[in-house]
C-alpha cells in the first residue's frame, strides 16, 4: 500500500512540473473543444529559439571541452540510433499485416526521436536537479541521421527484395528508387544526409553548435536564450498537448502493433540509452 501511494505522489507531483502541466492543460482544452490556437509561424519561431538555444549551449560545452573525449558519446548516440530501428524492424517483422516501408518508417520517427523530446527532456532533467553533460545537445544529429539513415536503406533494400522477387531481375538502389542499374547505396546514403542536414530542425541545431563553437555568445545565450527557455518551451507543450488530443481519434485507424509499440518501445530506448551512457 505504501509503494502505490509513493508512485502515486510521484505521479502527482510530476504533473505539477510547468512541463508536463502545459502539456496536460494543452491536451484538457482541445478535450473541451477550445478555439484556441497557436499560429503555425509562431510555433515555428519558438521551435526555432528553442533549437538554437539547445544548439549554442552545445557548442560552447563542446568548446570547453576535450575533443577525443566526446568522439565515445558521439559513436554511443549514433549506435543507439541504429540500433533502435534494426531492433524495431525485426519486432514488426513479426507482423505480417504491417508494410515494411510503413514498419521502417515508425522505427525511423523513434530513432531520429525530435528536437521538440530533446529539449524537453533537458528541461525536465534540469528541474529535476539532474546533472548532463552540456554538449548533449550536438550528440543529437549524429543518432537522427544514422537513424534515418538506416531506416531508408533498409527501408529500400526491401523493396528491392520485393521487385527483384516479382519480375525475376537484379535490382541495385539508386537515388530516385529502384533501377537496373545506376547510383548505388552510397548515393542513396549521401542524399539522406543531406537532406537531414538541410531540414529545419537540424540546420538551426547545427547552427546553434556552429556559433557556439567558433564564436563567442556567451552574453546573449544567458541574456536572452536561457531566460527564455522555459517560457518558450511551456508554449510548445501546450501545442503539443492540443496536438496529441486531437490524434488520439486516429488511434483506432491503425494497427495495434503501432500502438503497442508506442507504449513500450521508449521505456527500452531509454534503458538502452541509460545503459550505453553509464558505460561511455
Amino acid at each position: 500500500m505504501a509503494t502505490i501511494v509513493e508512485v502515486t505522489t510521484v505521479l502527482l507531483g510530476q504533473l505539477q512540473k510547468p512541463t508536463m502541466a502545459f502539456l496536460m492543460g494543452g491536451m484538457l482544452l482541445a478535450a473541451l473543444g477550445s478555439k484556441l490556437e497557436i499560429p503555425a509561424p509562431i510555433y515555428k519561431f519558438v521551435v526555432l529559439l528553442l533549437l538554437l538555444k539547445v544548439g549554442l549551449g552545445a557548442g560552447i560545452s563542446v568548446r570547453s571541452a576535450d575533443a577525443i573525449a566526446l568522439m565515445a558519446p558521439a559513436l554511443a548516440a549514433a549506435a543507439i540510433g541504429v540500433l533502435i530501428v534494426v531492433m524495431g524492424g525485426k519486432l514488426f517483422s513479426y507482423w505480417s499485416t504491417i508494410p515494411k516501408s510503413d514498419a521502417m518508417a515508425t522505427v525511423g520517427l523513434f530513432g531520429a526521436v525530435s528536437a521538440a523530446t530533446l529539449a524537453a527532456g533537458m528541461a525536465m532533467l534540469d528541474a529535476e536537479g539532474i546533472y548532463y553533460e552540456g554538449f548533449i545537445g550536438a550528440l543529437y544529429p549524429f543518432m537522427d541521421v544514422a537513424a534515418l539513415v538506416t531506416a531508408v536503406v533498409l527501408a529500400r533494400v526491401s523493396e528491392t527484395r520485393v521487385a527483384v522477387s516479382a519480375g525475376g531481375g537484379t535490382a541495385v538502389l539508386g537515388k530516385g528508387g529502384i533501377s537496373l542499374g545506376g547510383e548505388g547505396e552510397g548515393s542513396l546514403v549521401r542524399s539522406v544526409i543531406v537532406d537531414t542536414a538541410k531540414s529545419p530542425a537540424i540546420s538551426a541545431l547545427l547552427l546553434g553548435i556552429a556559433i557556439g563553437l567558433f564564436a563567442k555568445p556567451g552574453s546573449v545565450y544567458a541574456s536572452f536564450y536561457e531566460p527564455l527557455f522555459r517560457g518558450l518551451l511551456s508554449i510548445l507543450m501546450l501545442v503539443m498537448g492540443m496536438e496529441a488530443w486531437s490524434r488520439l481519434a486516429e488511434l483506432k485507424k491503425v494497427a495495434h502493433a503501432y500502438l503497442l509499440y508506442a507504449l513500450l518501445a521508449p521505456l527500452a530506448h531509454g534503458l538502452l540509452a541509460f545503459g550505453t551512457g553509464f558505460v561511455v
